[in-house]
């Protein structure tokens, strides 16, 4: 039984040219069914994933965001107080009202 959200991860899969590279980033924690294994093995693509290696990154991310030469405000679409936070969960789980990152203020 599918659990995770792999239509991303199928649609790259069928995108990709022979010989080429699928590469996922970020969290997969269950099963996925439906999976185009086939179409995977006959055009001979690479498959790889992994999670961000955020103790590599962040420091330097923090840096720049400092010198303000990179911006991220576009990133929280949806700014609630804490309260709010299970409908805010809710939000960013079944992607409603155009949610990418619910942020939530104390």
């Amino acid at each position: 039984m599918q659990t995770d959200r792999p239509t991303a991860v199928r649609e790259a899969v069928m995108a990709c040219r022979k010989g080429g590279s699928v590469f996922t980033l970020g969290v997969f924690a269950a099963m996925v069914d439906k999976f185009p294994l086939g179409a995977a093995m006959n055009k001979g693509l690479t498959i790889r994933g992994a999670q961000v290696h955020a103790q590599r990154y962040i420091p330097e991310l923090l840096r720049r965001m400092e010198a303000g030469e990179l911006v991220t405000e576009h990133l929280a679409t949806h700014v609630m107080p804490l309260t709010e936070a299970p409908r805010g969960y809710q939000l960013f789980k079944d992607k409603d009202d155009g949610c990418v990152r619910a942020v939530f203020q104390p």
